[in-house]
């Protein structure tokens, strides 16, 4: 059985999803009686991530199931890193029989094109994502990317997928139809608020903030359905939308933020990773620790007004 994670990263996540998988296959070959099922586990990711921080993890993920006695190992397993962004071929032909994605599809195969030149025409200074006076020009750019992009995914991965393949797929969205309204639209309107203050302390140059676009969608379960839809490659399992806090420590659901200097250390914590590289190369490495500190202020005084949540759509489809 082959098993392809996409975008796993370098941290729990990857092992928490291929214990999932083991143990419903030794359940499987419990009541089926049959110990013959081999796993073939492909971490994927960009070059860039931290694949021996990764396998370091696995080792530690391995090593309590090494007991000796064949009886009571689960079924054998195999892994391997391949580092290639998932917007190219991975594999052969009908070759795989699960695809996982967890909090990667958001996030877009290239930075906007053609944006720089025009930017103070069809972009109010400062901005990286949409915003409430982004133009419908620059709005659709960012749609079209996300179009063709998830497009190319799907196609992609049906070509790879067996008849009859899965995929389960877990990536950021907005909770309706408005793509000025997104939960991440807030959120990085911190990231270049403080970017921008940045620039009024000399430390970064502005036209280098006017020239930076986030490579980064959050569509609409409705625009999700419609190009899984005109694909006409899969049939749709399952498509839901919840919501997760922003603080990753936080799993209350209230409306109020218990501890606002830990809450804004935490999603500071969770978002600096996340836009890390983008980021440096960019900007250089130089501005990162005092990005750091004037965003992680700026989500403490946010918190104090509301506590966003990020809507998050889960997805499973099955080849046709």
């Amino acid at each position: 059985m082959i098993i392809g994670d996409l975008a796993c990263a370098a941290g729990p996540n990857t092992l928490l999803f291929m214990s999932s998988v083991i143990s419903t296959i030794v359940e499987h070959c419990k009541s089926s009686r049959d110990d013959s099922v081999e796993l073939q586990f492909f971490l994927n990711d960009l070059p860039g991530n931290d694949f021996n921080e990764l396998f370091r993890l696995i080792e530690k993920f391995r090593r309590p199931n090494i007991t000796g006695e064949r009886a009571h190992l689960p079924p054998f397993y195999y892994i391997q890193g391949l580092p290639e962004s998932y917007y190219n071929r991975l594999f052969p032909r009908e070759s795989v029989h699960i695809f996982h994605s967890s909090y990667g599809l958001h996030w877009r195969s290239q930075e906007l094109e053609g944006l720089e030149s025009w930017r103070k025409t069809y972009l109010n200074e400062d901005n990286i994502y949409i915003t409430k006076t982004t133009t419908p020009f620059v709005v659709k750019q960012f749609q079209k990317l996300f179009y063709k992009d998830f497009s190319l995914f799907l196609k992609l991965r049906h070509e790879e997928l067996v008849h009859g393949g899965q995929m389960v797929l877990i990536f950021n969205g907005r909770k309706d139809e408005d793509v000025y309204n997104g939960d991440l639209n807030k959120l990085f309107a911190l990231v270049a608020i403080a970017l921008k203050s940045l620039v009024l302390k000399g430390l970064v140059d502005k036209e280098k903030l006017q020239s930076f676009n986030l490579p980064v969608y959050g569509p609409s379960v409705g625009e999700v359905k419609e190009l899984v839809m005109q694909s006409h490659l899969f049939n749709m399992n399952l498509i839901k939308q919840f919501e997760t806090n922003w603080d990753p420590f936080d799993d209350s659901e209230g409306d109020d933020v218990e501890d606002n200097a830990c809450s804004s250390m935490n999603i500071a914590k969770f978002i600096r990773p996340a836009l890390k590289s983008l980021i440096v190369r960019h900007f250089g490495e130089t501005i990162i620790d005092a990005w750091f500190t004037e965003f992680k202020s700026l989500v403490a005084e946010h918190l104090e007004k509301e506590k966003t949540k990020f809507t998050i759509i889960v997805m499973s489809l099955k080849k046709e």
